[in-house]
């Protein structure tokens, strides 16, 4: 993204959000990037420091910061993107109200705005502050459920190539209902209703990248149905999307378990946008997307991930992970998930691992949350 002429824009991110939501884990990943961060500045020095700046700048601001007030940061950011030459976004971090307590228990801290009452009193308290930054947040990263390894990536995908500046990110998820909906979803589908793989023994150990699992999924009479209404419905919202300047969207479709219907759809979502001519526009192009795929069930079961951008390819960066601790993940340029030549009784597992050899980059971060005591934001 440039401003007049070719000079490229600053980028400036505000990362706000709930105390022990993870802000500092999103600053962390942001430096790792190339970001300048600060945390907590005073509210009225922002707009002097962003001026000051001459590198992409990350700052985080919360309740704990001198002089906060949600309608301040909000006149700041808005006073920011009157700037040509600047290109602010605004990322709020935040978890549930279980996971806080459990993470506030587990590190023995007081929360900074009950210091002597009860932690649900101080969350409540900042909820109701910092509503107003949710709401207008251009991207909202919650960490209830979402272990550490992928919610850097995530940031990585959203803030890690300028060069896709101008490009709606589109992230497809695959998920099971029991362990909760992706509470970033914009949109959510529930595939529970077409026939389950796992009641038959052939196919239960397998997932929804193999093969033989999506023939079966494939072969249920409302399946052809079903799928081209979702694939029609969100080719129109896209766009759309695009038009009205919004930066990120999710697309969530669930199953009972999260490992065959779900994934399978998924795979078959992004191959077909990616078969879209805005998924190949060229860098700095306006009107395309950028699409990222993660099946967040695959990803729990795994010791590590593993993910394959193929952006740059015009394929979509995709987010799985094996029982063998070799992610899933992974696309050919034509957006079809490949498998590779293995024996026919491999699972899905080992053909994804043997297809791409060498060529994964690796993340050993993942863990749960809460982060080590001394890392927790107060």
């Amino acid at each position: 993204m440039t401003a007049t002429g070719d000079t490229p824009r600053l980028r400036v991110v505000l990362v706000t959000g709930l105390s022990g939501g993870g802000k500092l884990s999103v600053l962390g990943a942001l430096e790792d990037l190339g970001f300048e961060t600060v945390d907590n500045p005073p509210v009225e020095m922002l707009a002097d420091m962003v001026g000051r700046s001459e590198r992409k700048l990350a700052i985080g601001v919360d309740a704990r910061t001198r002089g906060f007030d949600a309608a301040r940061v909000l006149e700041t950011l808005a006073a920011l993107r009157a700037n040509p030459r600047l290109w602010p976004e605004l990322v709020y971090v935040c978890a549930d109200e279980a996971t806080l307590l459990r993470r506030y228990t587990e590190s023995r801290r007081r929360h900074p705005l009950a210091p002597q009452d009860r932690v649900s009193a101080g969350i409540a308290q900042e909820q109701a502050l910092t509503a107003k930054l949710r709401e207008a947040a251009d991207l909202v990263v919650d960490t209830s459920d979402l272990p550490i390894g992928v919610m850097r990536r995530r940031i990585e995908q959203h803030f890690g190539a300028d060069t896709a500046a101008d490009r709606l990110a589109v992230t497809l998820v695959s998920f099971g209902y029991p362990q909760g909906l992706p509470r970033e979803a914009d949109l959510v589908f529930d595939s529970r209703f077409l026939r389950n793989p796992h009641y038959e023994p052939g196919l239960r150990p397998r997932t929804g990248l193999d093969p033989e699992v999506g023939a079966f999924i494939a072969a249920d009479p409302d399946y052809a149905t079903f799928f081209e209404r979702v694939a029609e419905l969100v080719e129109m919202l896209l766009p759309r999307f695009v038009q009205e300047g919004k930066k990120y969207a999710t697309i969530a479709i669930g199953c009972t378990g999260g490992r065959h219907r779900s994934v399978y759809l998924v795979e078959k979502l992004a191959a077909r946008l990616n078969s879209r001519p805005e998924a190949h526009r060229a860098a700095g192009e306006t009107g395309g997307w950028r699409l990222h795929v993660m099946h967040r069930e695959l990803a729990r079961e795994a010791g590590t991930t593993a993910t394959v951008d193929l952006a740059a390819q015009g394929g979509a960066t995709q987010s799985g992970a094996a029982q063998s601790g070799t992610a899933q993940t992974g696309a050919f340029p034509s957006g079809t998930a490949q498998t590779g030549a293995t024996p026919s009784g491999a699972t899905s597992n080992e053909r994804a691992a043997s297809h791409r050899g060498g060529g994964v980059v690796t993340d050993d971060s993942l863990g749960a949350w809460p982060l080590p005591a001394q890392a927790q934001e107060a």
